[in-house]
C-alpha cells in the first residue's frame, strides 16, 4: 500500500508518497509525470509518520532552517541507475544548483561508463 498526503509549498501543491514508513516520492502538481510508476494502491493518510516528518522536514526547508537530508528515510523507486541518480542528488548541499548535465558526468563516473545522457538523469528524477 502506497500512503500520499499533500503539502502545500511555495512552489505550489506537492505530493508526498511512501511505503514502508519510507518515502517513496514527492511530485508537484501538474508536472510532466505526476503520479507515474506508482503501480500499488494508493491511499490518502495523513497521520503517516513518515508523511508527518517529511512535511515538517519541508517546513524547516523553506524556512532555510537547511534540515538534512539523512532525516527522513527515503526509497526511491527504480533500478540501480535511479537509485545512483538519487544518492548524488541527496549530496547536493544546501542551496547549492547544479545541472542535469553536471549529474550524469558523476553518474557515469560511478556506472563505469564513458558519458551518461542528461536527459536520462532529467527523467529519472521526475519520473
Amino acid at each position: 500500500m502506497i500512503y500520499t498526503t499533500n503539502y502545500q509549498s511555495p512552489v505550489g501543491k506537492i505530493l508526498l508518497a511512501s511505503k514502508n514508513n519510507k518515502l517513496i516520492g514527492l511530485w508537484i502538481e501538474g508536472q510532466t509525470d505526476y503520479l507515474e510508476k506508482l503501480n500499488d494502491a494508493i491511499e490518502i493518510k495523513e497521520n503517516e509518520e513518515i508523511l508527518i516528518k517529511a512535511k515538517d522536514w519541508l517546513d524547516r526547508y523553506f524556512r532555510k532552517e537547511q534540515p538534512k537530508i539523512d532525516e527522513i528515510e527515503i526509497a526511491p523507486i527504480g533500478g540501480e541507475f535511479r537509485q545512483n541518480v538519487w544518492k548524488l542528488l541527496c549530496k547536493i548541499p544546501y542551496g547549492k544548483i547544479t545541472s542535469y548535465g553536471e549529474i550524469a558526468k558523476k553518474l557515469a563516473k560511478i556506472m563505469k561508463k564513458e558519458k551518461m545522457s542528461a536527459q536520462a538523469v532529467r527523467r529519472s528524477c521526475w519520473t
